[in-house]
């Protein structure tokens, strides 16, 4: 599990309360993470907002009175300061480019594992954006058409040759395994390369390289 210099305040917003309890629950074991509280929509989400000034919100998409998307595009335009981290259901890809565009910093299923919601957490409090690890292409694609663009202030992404043709077959799919097979390096010389690209770009996982290689025009699908 990642370490934290200090206590993250988070608050969570969603419409449903089984999902608040059980999210309650599964951080009450974390001392380096504090629910400082809970809304169950968006208008309670941005007053809480302004009166507890959270270093991390975390918000349903779908909520009554105001939903995700304005509740973000308020707390962003007042407080640009706190990441705000969307969660989303399979079946909201349109909703989650609206999201990030409207200011989120990243996005998560809700029934992601403990470990990365933790890991998001933490990499939006440190300033990076997040991509859930089962991001699909087809919202890779959406999100490469849309105005959300963190990577405007990579103006010069200085790869090799060697890191280009490795980010293009992460590009169209091909595991670590099958690179180092094509490529004939061995599987660690490969996940060396995979950690620089992702240093480079500032990204965490597989979907924020494809995303940022769309982005900075490397790649095309």
């Amino acid at each position: 599990m990642p370490t934290y210099s200090r206590t993250i305040k988070i608050i969570l917003a969603d419409d449903h309360e089984i999902f608040r309890d059980g999210f309650r629950v599964m951080l009450k074991k974390q001392t380096d993470i504090k629910l400082v509280g809970e809304a169950a929509d968006g208008r309670d989400l941005v007053e809480l907002v302004e009166q507890a000034r959270p270093d991390v919100v975390l918000t349903d998409i779908k909520m009554p009175h105001l939903d995700g998307i304005e509740a973000t595009r308020i707390i962003h335009k007042k407080f640009p300061e706190i990441p705000i981290i969307a969660l989303s259901m399979f079946d909201d890809e349109n909703l989650i480019v609206d999201m990030l565009e409207a200011g989120a910093k990243g996005y998560l299923l809700k029934n992601s594992p403990k470990e990365e919601i933790m890991k998001a957490i933490l990499d939006v409090h440190n300033g990076d954006i997040y991509y859930c690890k089962t991001t699909s292409n087809k919202l890779i694609q959406m999100m490469a058409k849309s105005q959300f663009n963190p990577y405007k202030q990579l103006d010069k992404l200085e790869l090799s040759p060697r890191e280009i043709e490795i980010v293009l077959l992460i590009c169209q799919e091909n595991t670590t395994k099958e690179i180092a097979g094509k490529l004939f390096l061995s599987i660690r010389t490969v996940e060396g390369y995979r950690e620089k690209i992702q240093e480079k770009m500032g990204v965490k996982n597989t979907a924020g390289i494809v995303v940022c290689a769309i982005k900075k025009g490397i790649f095309r699908f």
